[in-house]
């Protein structure tokens, strides 16, 4: 099958997602402006490329998603979250989160899910959608510094997770956990996590078909988001 290749327009749209390979490749350039990517994410697509290489569009079947009702707290993080040594926050630190996420993987041993991918030109995309409201960020703190954390995009009611760090152990664990609990409260009932990841699987994540994710799409997204900057509330139990 090949591979769509999409004109630096915004008027270049998408294939339709069936077209993608059985790897979930869809197409190929195109820009990373926030009206593609908005674009992309509506439909249950997002870029995933190698600095200097094409940008890379990916739908996969099946799908990775944890719900928020759902996220699995293993009795070593419960333990990690009876210490409260840590602390949670929303959008306070969006590029440091991205850069810690870009990191080489030598420097994060703990993150078992660190990309590399993450170069210049996805962290300057990605805060342009933060500085729009829809990108978003969770930082873990400990004695005032930025220890773990993750990131993604949020339109309407979906959140799409893009990628997590560790500096101390289970602090993206942590982080995820305050973002699942957060998200119920709004009632953002999914989480996107794109791929299969034993990481992700241990946290509840489970693979479902691409048929429903983007159903369930068509109804998350054109519901009324929460306003932006977003904050984490204070008495935020961290258990679910």
């Amino acid at each position: 099958m090949s591979i769509t290749w999409l004109a630096a327009t915004t008027q270049s749209r998408f294939p339709p997602v069936e077209q993608a390979t059985e790897h979930g490749l869809l197409a190929a350039g195109g820009d990373l402006s926030a009206e593609r990517l908005l674009d992309a994410y509506r439909h249950g697509i997002f870029p995933w490329f190698n600095k200097n290489d094409p940008i890379l569009w990916w739908c996969p079947d099946p799908r990775m998603v944890l719900y928020t009702n759902r996220v699995h707290i293993s009795k070593s993080l419960k333990r990690q979250l009876r210490k409260q040594d840590i602390t949670v926050t929303l959008d306070t630190a969006f590029e440091q989160v991205m850069h810690a996420c870009s990191a080489p993987r030598a420097n994060q041993p703990l993150d078992p899910d660190n990309r590399t991918w993450i170069h210049e030109e996805m962290i300057k995309a990605y805060s342009e959608l933060h500085s729009l409201g829809y990108a978003h960020s969770v930082e873990c703190w400990q004695q005032n510094r930025l220890v773990g954390g993750l990131y993604g995009v949020a339109i309407g009611k979906a959140f799409f997770g893009e990628s997590m760090f560790s500096f101390v152990t289970d602090s993206s664990k942590i982080a995820l956990v305050a973002l699942c609990q957060q998200l119920k409260r709004w009632d953002m009932p999914v989480i996107d996590c794109q791929i299969y990841s034993d990481h992700l699987a241990r946290m509840g994540a489970e693979e479902i078909p691409r048929e429903v994710f983007l159903g369930q799409l068509q109804q998350l997204c054109y519901q009324p988001a929460v306003s932006s900057p977003w904050h984490i509330d204070p008495d935020l139990p961290l258990s679910l």
